[in-house]
């Protein structure tokens, strides 16, 4: 198991370019399975959740290339049929959250799938009813095999010809594009209120119309899908990871560093440049890029009429959940106040006690809020031997023993891998000095 050993303080300096997106690289990844013909995807990360979703393509039997470094190419004309409904299938997937999306693609493609409940980040309850009510709503079949400990889903029939409407309990990423793929060749009309609209939805709708499906309202929280009897192969180009880019302005913040983030799809950013403003951090668009000037101090803003800021998650186009980890971290060096309410998960903000020890000024509620008083660089963060517990909260901690004194040991650090290609190596570029080290 590999652990980083950070020394703090340093600042950093020049450019860094954020990789393609991991959500949206899961989902178009198992979507590869709804056409026999070539699908070529590019910018795709060298990361740990993206290698093991192709590995387990490949042994579904889909004819996997690497076309040039990032650029792969899929082809799904002759799958594994036979190792699809294997325990070794079921146990491969149950280690991948990202799988979930392997059922949408299944069913789109012939009718049926089985799906063992997936592992991933522990952060709290992550429920698979609006997968799978949004299956039945469509005309599938939903039972569980008790000794398999695996879901079977099948299509029925009954609904062929009609228009089916899907009300969708939550405005679920990963469910909506489950009940996207998994409708787009079904004859007659889908459709879904409540969809989520994130741009890695859009993207994955916007790639499925080049491979001929019809969708209308992309964007939206209202899609209408029409049916079609086959989709083509298609070429699609990942966008860069909203996740990192924030990750990185939080990074140039609490360590007083001069950064640009470049090629970063600024207009698929939503309110995160805001956000990231009304912590008082100064970041300016140039062109596609962001340019994050040296700053001392950052001032957290009040509301108007003198209340705290709250920062809170919220679907799209609110904050996105994974970065409120970091923004979390930046506040405690900040001037002002601040309440993180983390609606989504109900165990992402444990890491905070980690925080506390290095000595950040931090409350926590309860599981779902925490109030951080910042240090306006005062009172630095003392090193700590601190261990990952998900993706999100090790690149907080990272960002933390980044801006800390002495040096700090991070352990577990495969989560941080997990969704973050060469962090060390691109970072070091920079001026960082992390070491990995393996035990």
């Amino acid at each position: 198991m590999a652990s980083f050993l950070v020394e703090g303080g340093r600042r950093l300096q020049g450019r860094i370019v954020p990789a393609g997106a991991k959500n949206e690289a899961l989902q178009v990844l198992c979507a590869v399975l709804l056409t026999k013909e070539e699908v070529v995807i590019g910018n795709v990360p060298k990361i740990l959740d993206v290698e093991n979703l192709i590995d387990l393509l490949v042994d579904m039997g889909v004819k996997v290339s690497e076309v040039e470094s990032h650029k792969w190419s899929f082809k799904s004309d002759e799958l594994r049929w036979d190792y699809i409904e294997t325990d070794a299938f079921l146990k491969k997937c149950s280690k991948l959250r990202g799988s979930v999306m392997l059922m949408g693609a299944l069913l789109g493609r012939c009718g049926k799938a089985m799906y063992r409940k997936p592992g991933g980040d522990k952060i709290g309850r992550r429920r698979l009813d609006t997968h799978f009510i949004g299956f039945e709503k469509l005309g599938y079949e939903v039972s569980y095999d008790s000794v398999r400990g695996a879901y079977i889903v099948e299509w029925k029939g009954g609904k062929e010809d009609g228009e089916r409407y899907l009300l969708l309990d939550e405005a679920s990423v990963t469910g909506t594009a489950n009940v996207i793929m998994s409708s787009v060749r079904l004859t007659g009309k889908t459709t879904i209120y409540n969809a989520a609209c994130e741009p890695y939805i859009q993207q994955l709708c916007r790639m499925l119309v080049r491979m001929g499906a019809k969708i209308s309202g992309i964007g939206s929280n209202l899609l209408t899908i029409e049916g079609v009897d086959e989709l083509r192969g298609t070429e699609h180009r990942l966008l860069p990871d909203m996740i990192e880019v924030g990750s990185f302005i939080g990074m140039a913040a609490i360590t007083g560093s001069e950064l640009t983030i470049a090629d970063t799809s600024y207009k698929d950013l939503g309110i995160i440049p805001d956000m990231f403003r009304r912590m008082g951090i100064r970041l300016e668009q140039r062109g596609d890029d962001i340019y994050i000037p040296q700053q001392e101090h950052y001032e957290i803003e009040s509301y108007m009429d003198g209340g705290i800021l709250t920062l809170a998650d919220a679907p799209w186009p609110g904050l996105t959940p994974d970065l409120l980890s970091v923004m979390l971290v930046v506040a405690t060096q900040a001037k002002g106040s601040v309440l993180i309410h983390q609606k989504m998960f109900e165990s992402r903000l444990f890491f905070v006690d980690k925080l506390i020890d290095m000595g950040a000024q931090i409350i926590l509620c309860d599981p779902h809020r925490a109030v951080v008083i910042g240090h306006d660089k005062r009172v630095r963060l003392r090193r700590n031997n601190m261990v990952s517990p998900d993706i999100r909260a090790g690149i907080a901690l990272l960002i933390a023993a980044m801006s800390a004194e002495g040096v700090s040991k991070i352990d577990h650090v495969d989560q941080i891998d997990r969704g973050y290609e060469d962090i060390e190596g691109r970072l070091n570029a920079l001026g960082a000095r992390i070491e990995r080290v393996d035990e």
